[in-house]
């Protein structure tokens, strides 16, 4: 924040860079997620020998031939090239070559990586040493083997069935569908065919999941799916926006994984002493804000805190657009989100699903949008796009009277309206 001629200017980030915003009178609150004070950073070499309710990987591993690594895609913030160099060593140890190990990059139903981006996902080195490979999503590379008790079909990618020694990799965050990033999420819905990853996202129209608590129906359909492919090993971290980690957690699938969310909690979760008439929000630029597909997630958390009748500003960059063809079929091609929601209640369809996220938003808060998506794009989504950002806040923000909030990470920002008084009581 730095003051000009009287205004105040914020830098958010936005794709990989940043803009600058002028406002035209007093400072608004900034509200941000709390990165905690580390002497040093986490050490991965000590996280994975002292494992929780597990043995050490090369001791875990020891006798198998094969074995398979589950990773993050671009979309998210996992760090994998830190770690996998430390997880294949012991791998090594436990007498499985390199030969016999894959890397998995966990897609669920997004879009497969490029050569390049698998290489900067993983590393040069780990690139030419090991198998890597985009997870496919399709029936036919996958493996049916049951159903969970809610109906959920059990079909994951052939290679991760075929291994011996799996290790589920990724990094923790709350999460609005299942509470909770992290864990079970990168064996599925992350190497699920699509069918099977629509019905588990599907459970959301009876079921509703507590931002942070892992204890809720939906997440524990995907954990059922642990009982008929286990994980052998799990290694999740918690990282800031720009990839630093914060905190790091090894071992059993679900012990180590429940273990590292106090932590979460206490970073990403923001009390906001109340709401206010304009919010402008970044998701926390790249990959937060590559497209529209993620960027709802911070439009959603602005929202929480947005007055009824508010307005909202999304800052993101969406250089891929929607970032889901099916999304950008509805949206392009059906009449209204009127239509599109009735359509989703009738039947639940991955991807248009997120058509009804945006439409809860939209029903309470104008929403204006500065990206590179096309202007007539953001107005048949239901939104008001910005040409000139400053010119925009110049004229909409003027009033002294206006209360306001900045979000400059609101992809990873999880606010909660508590006045004061209560959390004087908490």
């Amino acid at each position: 924040m730095i003051g000009k001629g009287g205004h105040l200017i914020y830098t958010l980030p936005y794709g990989q860079g940043s803009v600058q915003l002028t406002l035209p009178h007093a400072a608004a609150d900034s509200i941000v997620y709390q990165r905690p004070v580390l002497s040093s950073p986490p050490c991965m070499d000590h996280v994975l020998d002292h494992p929780i309710d597990s043995l050490r990987i090369q001791e875990a591993a020891k006798g198998c031939q094969s074995a398979v690594i589950l990773i993050s895609d671009s979309t998210r913030l996992c760090p994998s090239h830190l770690f996998l160099g430390s997880v294949i060593h012991r791998l090594n140890l436990a007498g499985i070559p390199d030969q016999q190990i894959r890397i998995i990059v966990a897609l669920g139903i997004h879009r497969k990586q490029s050569e390049d981006e698998l290489i900067q996902l993983v590393g040069p080195e780990i690139y030419r040493r090991v198998t890597v490979m985009n997870h496919s999503s399709l029936s036919e590379d996958c493996i049916l083997l049951g159903h969970t008790s809610l109906g959920t079909p059990v079909e994951i990618n052939k290679s991760v069935v075929a291994a011996e020694f799996r290790i589920a990799t990724g990094n923790i965050e709350p999460h609005a569908l299942v509470g909770i990033s992290g864990g079970a999420k990168a064996l599925f819905p992350g190497t699920a065919s699509a069918r099977a990853i629509e019905h588990n996202h599907s459970l959301s129209q009876r079921y509703t999941a507590a931002l942070g608590d892992p204890n809720n129906a939906i997440r524990a359909d995907l954990e059922e799916v642990l009982q008929l492919v286990p994980i052998h090993f799990m290694l999740n971290v918690i990282v800031d926006h720009e990839r630093q980690l914060l905190g790091a957690v090894a071992g059993d699938i679900i012990a180590a994984h429940r273990a590292g969310l106090e932590l979460v909690r206490q970073i990403f979760f923001v009390n906001v002493p109340q709401r206010y008439d304009w919010v402008i929000v970044s998701p926390g630029g790249h990959p937060k804000d590559a497209q529209l597909y993620q960027s709802v997630k911070a439009l959603k958390n602005a929202a929480a805190i947005t007055k009824p009748g508010g307005s909202i500003v999304l800052v993101a960059r969406c250089e891929e657009h929607y970032g889901n063809g099916t999304l950008q079929t509805w949206i392009e091609t059906i009449q209204d989100r009127a239509v599109m929601t009735q359509k989703l209640k009738q039947t639940f369809v991955l991807g248009a699903h997120k058509v009804e996220h945006i439409d809860h938003v939209l029903k309470q808060h104008d929403v204006y949008m500065y990206s590179e998506m096309p202007p007539a794009a953001v107005q048949l989504i239901g939104m008001h796009p910005i040409a000139k950002l400053d010119a925009f806040l110049a004229e909409h923000l003027a009033d002294s009277s206006l209360e306001i909030a900045i979000m400059p990470y609101g992809g990873m920002t999880f606010p909660q309206v508590k006045p004061p008084h209560a959390q004087k009581l908490l």
